[in-house]
């Protein structure tokens, strides 16, 4: 981000840009310099004439080097008259007059971008965070920008940071990882506060990524893990007592029908016992209940029981 920066202040404090025209006019002048030159040579013109034609002429494409500018589109010059603001010049063709006037600043009116970062910063309740966003601004008044801050990108990049602090440390961990367009727009605003008097407006604030530490992040996991064993032993819970309400309700229907019932019990005993190598174990009341003659009728019973291979 520093060299990206660096890189944004040589585009910006460049006054000498050389455009095409005017190179183009600067060596038109040097070449009618050197043919008039020769030309005057050859007709043994004064040696004065000889001294200021070509001395006149490239001052004239000097000149036209220094004074003859062009502004794209979407840019503005600054322009100083002896230290003081004369005006903005561009976009297109303009001109200066060189030793007096100087441009101070070439200022870019599209939409920016300028990453930024908070890093091992305390939320509200006291987590270190890495937290990486990106602004999206644009200068919308060139004059404030280039008097009023001495680099406006640096300063930009600074009011962003300090903002994405502070909103980081009135903001609990679980608020800043649900809550990231609240966060955004907290940011937008708070940036915008800063950075009108600039003459620049926020277009938008956006989180890229929230890193936290990796041991919370394991004990975040465990405890996800955990939370969804608690609704998976809630669920089961309320299962067991849907099948309880079942059996309670099955259980009125026997109530006065005891040969339901122990048509029910012996149903329920065939099919355990034709399970190939079951072992099954009747309490003596159950027996006594579905009056199947003692112990020795359930050993009767389980010989007799076809067993399926």
């Amino acid at each position: 981000m520093n060299n990206t920066r660096n890189r944004h202040m040589v585009k910006e404090y460049t006054p000498a840009r050389v455009n095409g025209i005017a190179g183009t006019l600067f060596g038109l002048a040097i070449t009618a310099a050197s043919l008039g030159e020769v030309w005057l040579a050859l007709n043994q013109a004064p040696v004065w004439l000889l001294i200021l034609f070509p001395v006149g002429m490239s001052l004239i494409g000097v000149l036209l080097l220094i004074a003859l500018k062009i502004a794209n589109q979407w840019e503005k010059a600054v322009v100083l008259r002896f230290g003081k603001f004369r005006g903005l010049m561009g976009p297109g063709l303009f001109w200066i007059i060189p030793v007096v006037d100087t441009i101070a600043q070439w200022i870019d009116h599209r939409v920016m971008v300028t990453p930024f970062s908070a890093e091992k910063t305390l939320t509200k309740d006291t987590v270190p965070v890495d937290v990486d966003a990106v602004l999206f601004w644009m200068v919308w008044d060139a004059e404030k920008a280039a008097l009023e801050v001495e680099d406006y990108r640096m300063a930009i990049s600074w009011a962003a940071q300090t903002a994405l602090r502070e909103v980081l440390g009135q903001m609990d961990l679980a608020d800043i990882l649900v809550g990231r367009a609240k966060m955004d727009a907290e940011l937008q605003r708070i940036i915008d506060e800063r950075t009108t008097p600039w003459g620049i407006t926020v277009q938008s604030v956006e989180i890229r990524d929230v890193v936290i530490p990796q041991e919370l992040e394991d004990a975040m996991s465990r405890q996800a893990q955990a939370e969804r064993e608690r609704q998976a032993r809630i669920i089961l819970g309320e299962s067991e007592k849907q099948i309880a309400d079942k059996f309670a309700d099955a259980s009125k229907a026997y109530i006065n029908n005891p040969t339901a019932l122990h048509l029910r019990a012996m149903n329920m005993l065939f099919e355990g016992l034709k399970e190939k190598g079951a072992l099954v174990i009747v309490p003596s009341s159950a027996v006594d209940t579905m009056n199947l003659g003692g112990l020795s009728g359930m050993v009767s019973l389980a010989k007799n029981t076809p067993i399926e291979e």
